[in-house]
């Protein structure tokens, strides 16, 4: 038997569609965030299992991650976010690994990312760590953790794009928001990290080099290279607001 985890705050967008993809597995954990919006009520409608975490000033999901995985009734759990279609293939696949008992501890599923009318294909596979044994794995409550799996791990085949994860597409302006939000977070993380001239030139445009030349953003036309100017504008904001708090502590 599988479970599906997904935490929510607000999400009422996609929700329909999103539990639609998943009403065919035993059960339906929600883990919200003190919604707003018509989440829960969606949810109830879809008989979800409803778990409510505090969200304080909490701005990311990672906090709750542990509380949705162990509230699942059953041991092999499947991590959505609450945006992500999952496939009829994907299902039928994970069923025939939770029941087989030679399988990892748990497994890293492709995803492809929806960008305006299309999918970003230079970041695909874009593996994400959400198939899992609930006993074996501990999430970190920091920015963009993996879990951590207390056993062996393994990978979906990425030339079966069939059961890669959907991953709906958000407006731009959506997207520029969570990249100041997701870098305001990141910057304890990163503290201490001395910020030169040298890498405020050289590691934004790095990133945009890995994302359009090396992962192949060019081959995809302007979602590509939106995508690859997202990722340098991303590092160039880390990069400033890491020097921000450099400045402060007049180092």
């Amino acid at each position: 038997m599988v479970s599906v985890v997904l935490n929510t705050y607000n999400a009422e967008k996609y929700l329909e569609p999103v539990l639609e993809s998943v009403k065919d597995f035993d059960e339906i954990v929600v883990c919200d965030m003190e919604s707003t919006d018509n989440t829960v009520a969606i949810a109830e409608r879809f008989g979800c299992k409803i778990v409510t975490f505090p969200k304080g000033n909490i701005t990311i999901c990672e906090p709750a991650r542990n509380t949705a995985i162990q509230s699942a009734s059953n041991e092999w759990v499947l991590v959505i976010d609450a945006d992500e279609i999952v496939t009829p293939e994907l299902r039928e696949h994970l069923y025939k690994l939770a029941a087989d008992p030679n399988s990892a501890d748990a497994y890293f599923i492709a995803r492809l990312n929806g960008v305006l009318d299309g999918y970003d294909l230079s970041s695909y596979p874009d593996y994400q760590c959400r198939f899992l044994k609930k006993s074996k794995t501990d999430w970190p409550a920091t920015i963009h953790a993996k879990p951590v799996i207390d056993g062996r791990v393994d990978y979906l085949p990425k030339n079966r794009k069939e059961l890669a994860f959907r991953h709906y597409p958000e407006p731009m302006s959506k997207r520029f928001m969570k990249l100041c939000t997701y870098t305001d977070n990141e910057v304890p993380r990163r503290k201490g990290k001395k910020v030169t001239m040298l890498s405020l030139v050289t590691e934004p445009f790095f990133r945009f080099f890995k994302s359009y030349i090396l992962k192949g953003g060019i081959m995809h036309g302007k979602i590509g290279y939106i995508r690859a100017q997202e990722a340098c504008f991303y590092r160039f904001m880390l990069l400033c607001k890491l020097y921000e708090e450099q400045v402060k502590e007049g180092k």
